[in-house]
């Protein structure tokens, strides 16, 4: 098959091209230029910000049986690529995100769930999720409901991260002693490793799928002890695992998600945003999840090849624990030591 990928040099974008090239699919990707793409595609570059951004995709003259695009800013880009590669493509899939979804979220939700109001396709950016959600509106806009494939992603995982989350913690449990771990610690997680996303993206061009898709692991998947004891062994550090309160660390004024990556309050609308849906539709439809430890692994392997260098995305907020606050924290409130709060 032939597939155009927009983008394509990083994390999902980058993942989507290797899992093409393996199945010896015909890549092609478009891309600004700033990151080398893997070996044995075809590159065009352009700028979807700047005025004429697509112009060499316009005169490349190409076509493609289906187009792959990951972007999170303002919904026109993804508009104006749409509608020039109508008629050029037999299919648009669109990595959107769970974030479509209105607030409060409910737990096992489908996804018929209510969808943020306010997005449009030709908008300038807003937030995250008005932007997904017109990046949606737009796929849908140039190739119809039968044309567009979009892929609603939850927490993504795996190597070549550039948002920093599992990153941070592998970079942090290398460093080793007490490191404080947010309870509780059987608390179940949903996410995707980037390459089942991918695989399952691919299977579904294939196979011509259209529509929304929930994609992440059922819940339950793993859970915050099993990853961060994973997270451990694969260091090698000397590293001892203080599992605390949910209260406490929201008393001491850290933010889950952002300085405390991937962990959630167990309680609360957060939670069920993040950790709630209902994913049966892709699960029926060829999803895979390889265990949570393969994950790990495989990421902390990419990293330490790297040189320990997280390419972070500018567009994201910084990620991670300060060290000092961390250390106050445990100092003062006590964190508990092994694998129960």
């Amino acid at each position: 098959m032939r597939l155009l990928v927009l983008g394509g040099t990083e994390f999902v974008g980058r993942a989507v091209v290797e899992g093409a090239l393996g199945r010896g699919w015909e890549v092609t990707v478009f891309h600004r230029g700033r990151h080398r793409p893997p070996p044995g595609v075809r590159a065009l570059h352009g700028d979807r910000t700047a005025a004429d951004g697509l112009a060499a995709l316009a005169a490349d003259g190409g076509g493609w049986d289906a187009v792959v695009d990951t972007w999170a800013g303002a919904p026109r880009a993804v508009d104006a690529a749409a509608r020039l590669l109508r008629g050029r493509a037999g299919r648009y899939v669109y990595v959107s995100s769970r974030s479509v979804y209105d607030s409060p979220r409910p737990v096992g939700g489908t996804e018929d769930a209510p969808l943020v109001e306010g997005a449009a396709a030709g908008a300038a950016a807003t937030d995250y999720a008005r932007d997904k959600r017109g990046g949606e509106l737009a796929a849908v806009g140039a190739f119809g409901a039968a044309g567009a494939l979009l892929v609603r992603a939850g927490l993504i995982l795996g190597p070549y991260e550039n948002i920093g989350r599992l990153p941070w913690w592998l970079t942090r449990i290398a460093r080793g002693g007490p490191v404080l771990a947010p309870g509780p610690c059987d608390m179940p997680l949903q996410y995707v490793d980037v390459r089942d996303l991918a695989d399952w993206l691919l299977g579904a061009v294939e196979r011509e799928l259209s529509g929304p898709y929930n994609l992440a692991s059922p819940l339950g998947h793993t859970t915050m002890d099993e990853l961060l004891q994973a997270c451990v062994r694969v260091t090698g550090a000397d590293a001892e695992l203080r599992w605390t309160d949910p209260d406490v660390i929201l008393g001491a004024g850290i933010a889950p998600w952002t300085e405390l990556p991937v962990w959630v309050p167990p309680d609360g609308d957060l939670h069920a945003a993040v950790y709630g849906a209902d994913v049966s539709r892709a699960l029926a439809t060829g999803l895979v999840c390889r265990p949570a430890a393969e994950t790990v692994a495989d990421t902390w392997r990419w990293l330490t090849e790297s040189g320990g260098t997280v390419p972070l995305r500018p567009d994201r907020p910084p990620t991670g624990l300060d060290p000092r606050v961390e250390a106050e924290l445990l100092a003062g409130a006590g964190g508990v030591s092994g694998t129960t709060p």
